[in-house]
């Protein structure tokens, strides 16, 4: 990889043209003969029984092909329970693709009603006659454990799913012995994912061959062909999983979902294929949700600035099911791993409780649990700076973990191999101009102008190993593989088993390809999301695309460069070591002198083999497969600031600018990278500010539309600053970590913190996510 030339440049996406000029492939510009449209009708309550159900008269409507219940899918799509092993005595109860009479959400599929169009479908669904007995709800997660709370499964026993705990030792001394001690409540709000494509499948079962072939609107294609071959009874080559052009995903679409396997056992028993689009109101109350969360919490330091400990007590209600196959647990254990992690305490005690509630099913969404850890630790550290009179800069600078004590083990255990907190605390200090904004301040505070900054120190885990899920017994790939080929005409086809969402992994893909053979990046072409081409992987999640998928993609076309050398050394009857690839040509590594092209190259291979040497017999493609082994995960790091001015009359908060320093490893592309950071940056603005699915105590959702849920739109971006610091993994070649999360992961807590510094002259402060007027 001498004659570098896209990676570390900020290279265009070679697929943004197609996307602009209105070319892309979404699941609902797909259309099939006889192709037929699947809608639900959902629980309108939040826990009932089915006492009656009729469909006589929805099935005289026009167009109506078929309706279902639950018990005509139960001999075609076997049921699901969405635990792993490793989070010990963790529960939950049979979910199945329609509810069989037990409705435990509002808007959990029942019934089924397929129809020649949408419309068709749609209009018989007012026709479905339902009778149905309320029963008992438990939407408040507080008191779902209560003695006299409802179970909402009686055969589990009660509504606690998971329980955990982690305990250093030595947490009560330290408390005991520390100068001051803070304390703090958060609350955080249930929230989902606003993907621009709603969820959408369309399945083609082909009885003649006994295949099925999926199109999706998904992150983990070959998790989902898992998924159906094994609760649908057909082998694993006999099912085909399609992800072409994916409108957004954020972690909402890496489950499984129930209406995702009624669609697809109804194909199968009509063999026929089945469309079925979310539109946005179902979305809502369908579609995971995640972040709810209470933590109280506890930080000790010593006078001199010292933390010597922290206590966390972190309650989360998860819907009635725990979502399969990741499970619901995931978000919560990630706060206990994570919550205080940049910082050098070594007394830690963590308790989580996972509990079961009539709303809907709650699971990763993009951070998974870094956002609730951060803004706990950082609310804590403010405060605790607070109470000490010393800077909250200096603050962290005296106790984040120092650059030269890597590798070492966090508090929570978990072990960390390099991260970076002193140099991007001092990067973003000079960034900021913080003297200069302390001081403005200072000032505008005399002329009743209420300004606030806000610091976060993050950490963010990306490229998972096996430890993930695979140790719990989900069947979710821990690596990726990539194929690399060198086409007839000279080019190269790279096929990856991680997807494009939107994040630009494409382009990363293409940029490695063309570096190590030497090529216009023209001349690659990428494919991905297919299982049917694609080598086998876990697809894309957890940051985990440009540093496990890219690392594949560097491996092959380093084989794939080697095949190449070996072929032309032995056409032209040269050394191995005299060859190097430069611009499309084979030349001589002495004075750059051609010898073949590529193209040339490959058309002999490929055409006139009778030409070559009898005893070669040309190989110009190349797999190879990469896992993370060395850590569990591999953690980028960073710092985020905020700027912030509070009318104190209105409670209105208007976002000055926001800093964000950050460390993914080594950048391949500086553009993609600071784009995929201001979007996360934007996401954890919503979560702060605005977004939040809002309950009454009948488990009903009061917003489920783009009217009342807010979301951040382009008048509340402030402008987004972001630079880097380098350190590259040593657990790849590449060197890349991930970057999708890390500025969802500091977002938030930099904004609390800003505004309870703005407010700080009021001694005021506020810890419930959203922060509202």
């Amino acid at each position: 990889m001498d004659d570098k030339r896209y990676i570390g440049h900020a290279v265009p996406r070679p697929n943004a043209l197609r996307l602009l000029q209105g070319r892309g492939t979404y699941v609902d510009d797909i259309v099939l003969p006889r192709m037929a449209h699947v809608v639900y009708w959902r629980s309108p309550v939040a826990h009932a029984k089915i006492t009656a159900f009729d469909s006589s008269f929805a099935r005289m409507m026009p167009g109506v092909v078929g309706i279902y219940q639950a018990s005509d899918l139960k001999s075609v799509c076997t049921p699901w329970v969405g635990t792993l092993s490793h989070l010990q005595g963790m529960k939950s109860a049979p979910q199945y693709p329609l509810a069989p009479g037990h409705l435990c959400w509002q808007g959990e599929p029942v019934y089924a009603v397929v129809a020649e169009s949408r419309r068709e479908a749609e209009d018989a669904i007012p026709y479905l006659r339902v009778e149905w007995e309320e029963l008992p709800v438990v939407s408040n997660m507080e008191r779902a454990l209560d003695a006299d709370a409802p179970v909402i499964h009686p055969e589990l026993g009660d509504n606690l799913c998971l329980t955990k705990t982690i305990d250093t030792g030595g947490v009560t001394a330290a408390f005991a012995a520390a100068d001051i001690v803070v304390e703090e409540t958060y609350h955080f709000g249930r929230h989902t994912g606003v993907t621009l494509e709603a969820r959408s499948v369309l399945a083609d079962f082909n009885a003649g061959e006994n295949t099925l072939t999926v199109y999706h609107s998904h992150q983990a294609p070959h998790m989902m062909q898992d998924l159906y071959s094994r609760h649908l009874g057909l082998p694993e080559s006999s099912v085909r999983v399609i992800c072409k052009d994916v409108g957004g995903s954020f972690g909402i679409k890496v489950h499984s979902y129930p209406d995702d396997f009624a669609t697809v056992a109804i194909a199968k028993i009509l063999r026929r294929p089945v469309k079925f689009v979310a539109d946005r109101l179902e979305s809502f109350v369908s579609d995971v949700h995640a972040r709810e969360h209470r933590v109280h919490a506890r930080l000790a330091a010593m006078a001199d600035g010292r933390i010597v400990g922290f206590e966390i007590d972190d309650l989360t209600g998860v819907g009635p099911y725990s979502v399969y196959p990741r499970t619901s647990g995931i978000e919560g254990n990630q706060v206990l791993n994570v919550t205080g992690g940049p910082y050098r305490h070594q007394h830690y005690r963590a308790t989580l409780r996972v509990v079961f509630q009539n709303k809907p099913p709650m699971s990763q969404y993009r951070g998974v649990g870094h956002p609730i850890a951060c803004a706990v630790t950082e609310g804590l550290v403010d405060l605790a700076a607070q109470k000490l009179g010393i800077d909250p800069l200096a603050f962290r600078r005296l106790n984040v973990m120092r650059d030269d004590s890597y590798p070492c083990a966090g508090a929570s255990g978990i072990k960390l191999e390099a991260l970076s907190h002193e140099a991007c605390l001092n990067k973003v200090e000079g960034l900021v101009d913080y003297e200069r904004l302390r001081e403005e301040q200072h000032a505008l505070r005399q002329k009743n102008v209420y300004r606030g900054i806000g610091i976060a120190t993050m950490v963010e885990l990306t490229n998972p190993g096996a430890a993930f899920y695979g140790v719990g017994g989900a069947r979710i790939a821990a690596q990726d593989g990539a194929t690399v080929r060198l086409d007839a005409g000279g080019g190269i086809t790279v096929l990856v088993s991680v997807g494009e969402q939107g994040q630009g992994t494409e382009t990363i893909f293409a940029q490695i390809a063309a570096d190590v053979l030497s090529i216009p990046i023209g001349l690659v072409k990428v494919v991905t999301g297919d299982t049917g081409v694609t080598p086998y992987g876990g697809g894309t999640w957890a940051s985990r695309g440009a540093g496990i998928g890219g690392e594949a993609v560097l491996q092959a076309a380093t084989a794939l460069s080697a095949q190449i050398i070996d072929l032309a050394a032995k056409v032209f009857q040269l050394e191995n070591e005299h060859l190097r690839i430069s611009n499309g040509v084979v030349v001589d590594a002495s004075d750059g002198s051609s010898v073949v092209a590529l193209a040339d190259l490959a058309a002999q291979a490929y055409f006139r083999p009778d030409t070559l040497p009898r005893d070669v017999h040309p190989e110009l493609s190349a797999t190879r497969h990469f896992a993370q082994r060395d850590y569990p995960f591999v953690f980028t790091n960073g710092v985020h600031v905020s700027h912030v001015e509070v009318d104190v009359g209105t409670g209105i908060v208007k976002l000055l600018k926001h800093w964000v320093v950050e460390d993914c490893g080594r950048v391949l592309n500086p553009m993609l990278v600071d784009e995929q950071i201001r979007g996360a940056v934007v996401q954890g603005i919503g979560g702060v500010l605005f977004e939040q699915c809002l309950y009454d105590e009948s488990g009903s959702l009061r917003n489920g539309n783009m009217a009342d849920y807010l979301v951040p739109m382009a008048a509340e971006m402030p402008d987004i600053d972001v630079a880097h610091v380098e350190t590259p993994t040593a657990t790849s070649k590449l060197g890349a970590k991930g970057a999708g999360e890390a500025g969802t992961a500091g977002a938030p807590a930099a904004i609390m913190n800003a505004i309870n510094d703005a407010l700080a002259p009021f001694s005021a402060r506020l810890a419930s996510h959203p922060i509202t007027p």
